[in-house]
């Protein structure tokens, strides 16, 4: 193994051309995505057990991003810090959007976890979503992101994994004088003219401690590259938009074709702790976080186009598209106990409210008549049980969780002529819609079996009840008014990790994942495909999808300076929803919006599958430099009840990340490269979520970007850090997004850092 850069060119042949694409393993810089590089497993400390655990005990590949290494990443959101994993691919609808995707799985099919409570509800989509960014990647001790199903210690939605992030804590003194830290910057980037300041403090005592949080982002319109494709060289041109003056829509050219012009947006993040240490073994802590944000458009549909008279012929469909402020407030209390005695070793309870907000807001070209909003407000309310107990080799976790939703869902139709306001078909029921998880799990380690082994075993039993009702009807006139639904799951997991040495790990997992459809599942009503007009409508005969996935994960670290991973697995998708034509009243075209359109719905397919594989590998050397290179590979089909098979939607290209990085005292530099292959036209699924539409005739194209980091630490406390990001200034777009990639982007920031 050397320092030089290592590149791997793949070829991959369509029918009309061969393209080489400039991928894997180009070497790389860094303090390594989970953090400093080549360390012990024995460091490595994870919660994904709902208590600390090493992780070299769990049969369950995870992965581990400090906060020091988000620092580091110096990114806009929580959606690009995983970006810049290597290891998580992630979409965008908009610039006020990401959608992670584990192991081919996203949005309601990979659950969301903010310390320890889950963020998924009851109208978490099977689309895209982009509830990760309305947490604050900058307040985060750690995200850990579990590969394979974790439906045996969260519950239901795990199908692929889980993104569990933990938010800082207060710190206590331990001098018996108050102890003050906080920690802040300010960040400039000019692909979006972002600005974004941030400021946190903790206030400590002996018992008593306070923490207080604040972020503020201003992201102005994104530009993208100016380097098209070679056979694309219009592709995501922004050639023209509406522009609204006196009242009146018109059309325009777009000064500059690069901007994509209404992509901007504002966000703030606040957040508040308080812990009390009530003793030596218990201690209580209440946690309120608050992220809003102004309008956010849906860049992607300001792209639709549609026929607009005889005269003007094809259009830009859309004047206004785009979401309402996006509100999570979410408050928690949790109390937390230690060396209990017989009765448990640890001990936690666990209570939480969270008030969410989100609406949809659209006004189609010159449709003065018809302003819409679909607004849907969703309360939930979580509660956890849990205590673990050790007793030699073993190590018992058990726990009883819950949680309870109650979505309300209204909409409005306005004449802005007349400013008068008439009802207009929900998004969801509009009536009581509620959704209820009850589940009971227990995870049991045993540890040095034999010297060398641990093994993991573990089950749950979950119940799912919902209930949805619909007051008027007369919109669609559908066969049904009611619906409700009983689902009962039994999951689990089995594990082997061997560990001959501290060098050598191979481990092996078997388990299974559970998903009960939720309201969106069964009774949303939305245009899905623009351009293929196509709409969604509610399906109350589907059942839960189940995955069972087997896997194997091997590392290897010599000489304490090359480390090597390699994941492999398989998962068997069992009763996976997709959505596929349907009929309504015996029709499978409905008038919607004033056009004919596909009925579709939500529908199980059987037989579905998932295979791929991750690897990582990094090397240290003379002391200062450091190299990383990942890639990853996904590969998914369904069966359709014809018999044929069809491929997967939300399945994303061979993607990956690989870096060279200098590190020496006050000064580190990355240069890093980021990868994608193409996603060609006959791997998208036909009736999905996978946004051709938003693509080239042939697919989405393969890309890579160059892009540099570092920082300078000016003294103890401030830090300058720089960077420039798509060096190439290329222009691409990710797969199943609507919304290009920034271009040649530069970033300054300065850090402070009080202890």
């Amino acid at each position: 193994m050397t320092g030089d850069c290592l590149f791997i060119l793949i070829k991959q042949n369509t029918m009309r051309k061969t393209v080489t694409i400039l991928t894997a393993f180009l070497w790389s810089i860094t303090s390594f995505a989970q953090e400093d590089s080549v360390q012990k497993l024995e460091d490595l400390v994870v919660y994904a057990n709902k208590f600390a655990e090493k992780k070299k005990n769990l049969a369950q590949k995870i992965d581990i991003v400090t906060g020091r290494t988000i620092a580091r990443y110096n990114t806009q959101n929580t959606g690009d810090a995983l970006i810049n994993t290597g290891n998580v691919f992630v979409q965008k609808s908009q610039q006020g959007g990401s959608s992670p995707v584990v192991r081919g799985f996203e949005a309601s099919r990979l659950l969301l976890v903010v310390d320890g409570v889950r963020m998924n509800n009851a109208i978490y989509r099977a689309g895209h979503l982009q509830n990760v960014i309305t947490v604050d990647q900058n307040m985060l001790e750690a995200i850990e992101i579990l590969y394979g199903p974790a439906s045996t210690i969260f519950g239901s939605d795990a199908l692929g994994g889980a993104i569990n992030m933990r938010t800082k804590r207060p710190l206590l003194s331990a001098t018996g004088k108050t102890k003050i830290a906080g920690a802040g910057f300010a960040r400039y980037s000019s692909a979006n003219d972002e600005a974004t300041g941030h400021a946190d403090v903790s206030i400590g005592g002996k018992k008593f401690a306070w923490l207080q949080s604040y972020t503020y982002s201003n992201f102005g319109d994104m530009t993208m590259g100016k380097n098209y494709p070679n056979d694309y060289p219009n592709f995501g041109r922004r050639d023209s938009v509406i522009v609204t003056s006196g009242g009146v829509d018109n059309v325009v050219l777009n000064s500059d074709k690069q901007v994509q012009k209404y992509s901007g947006y504002k966000q703030w993040d606040i957040m508040q702790k308080l812990l009390f240490k009530q003793s030596e073994k218990i201690s209580h802590s209440l946690n309120f976080q608050l992220s809003n944000s102004s309008d956010v458009p849906r860049y992607d549909r300001l792209q639709d186009k549609r026929f607009f008279n005889n005269t003007t012929g094809t259009t830009l469909r859309y004047a206004e598209w785009f979401y309402g402020p996006q509100k999570r407030l979410s408050g928690t209390y949790r109390l937390e106990a230690n060396n209990l005695g017989f009765a448990a070793d640890d001990f936690s309870v666990t209570l939480n409210y969270q008030d969410i907000e989100e609406s949809r807001q659209q006004r189609e070209y010159r449709r003065y008549d018809r302003f819409d909003s679909r607004a849907e407000n969703i309360k939930v309310w979580n509660f956890s049980v849990e205590s673990r107990k050790k007793i030699k080799q073993h190590e018992l976790t058990t726990g009883i969780d819950g949680q309870f939703n109650d979505v309300n869902s209204t909409a409005t139709r306005t004449n802005l002529t007349t400013g008068s306001v008439s009802p207009l078909d929900t998004r969801y029921p509009d009536g009581k819609n509620r959704m209820n998880y009850l589940g009971l799990f227990a995870e049991h380690i045993i540890k040095n079996a034999n010297g060398k082994f641990v093994y993991n075993q573990g089950f749950r039993f979950q119940t799912v009840s919902l209930i949805s009702t619909l007051v008027n009807n007369s919109f669609f006139n559908l066969p049904f008014t009611r619906i409700e639904q009983d689902n009962f799951a039994f999951t689990g997991h089995f594990g082997v990790v061997f560990l001959p040495s501290e060098e050598f790990r191979l481990s092996s997992n078997f388990s299974s994942g559970f998903r009960a459809p939720n309201i969106d599942d069964l009774v949303k009503i939305f245009e899905s495909n623009t351009a293929a007009r196509q709409v969604v409508f509610p399906n109350p005969d589907i059942k839960p999808e189940r995955t069972y996935t087997w896997d194997v994960t091997v590392s290897q670290t010599i000489a304490k300076k090359i480390k090597f991973e390699f994941s492999a697995y398989f998962t068997w998708f069992r009763n996976a929803l997709v959505k596929a034509p349907f009929q309504l009243n015996g029709q499978d075209s409905v008038l919607y919006d004033g056009v004919m359109s596909q009925v579709l719905a939500s529908q199980n397919r059987n037989k579905a599958h998932v295979v791929g594989f991750n690897a990582n590998a990094e090397y240290k050397f003379l002391n200062h430099f450091s190299l990383r290179s990942t890639i990853t590979y996904t590969y998914g089909k369904y069966k359709k009840y014809t018999g044929t098979e069809v491929p997967l939607d939300h399945i994303p290209p061979v993607y990956g990340l690989s870096s060279f990085s200098f590190n020496k005292k006050r000064l580190e530099i990355e240069l890093y490269a980021l990868y994608n292959g193409w996603k060609n036209i006959e791997d998208y699924n036909p009736d999905g979520e996978d946004n051709q539409q938003y693509a080239t005739p042939d697919g989405m194209p393969s890309w890579f970007t160059l892009n540099w980091r570092g920082g300078f630490s000016l003294n103890k406390n401030f830090k300058l850090q720089l960077g420039m990001e798509n060096i190439l200034d290329r222009n691409y777009r990710t797969f199943a997004s609507g919304f290009s990639a920034p271009g040649r982007n530069f970033i300054i920031a300065l850090r402070a850092d009080i202890k």
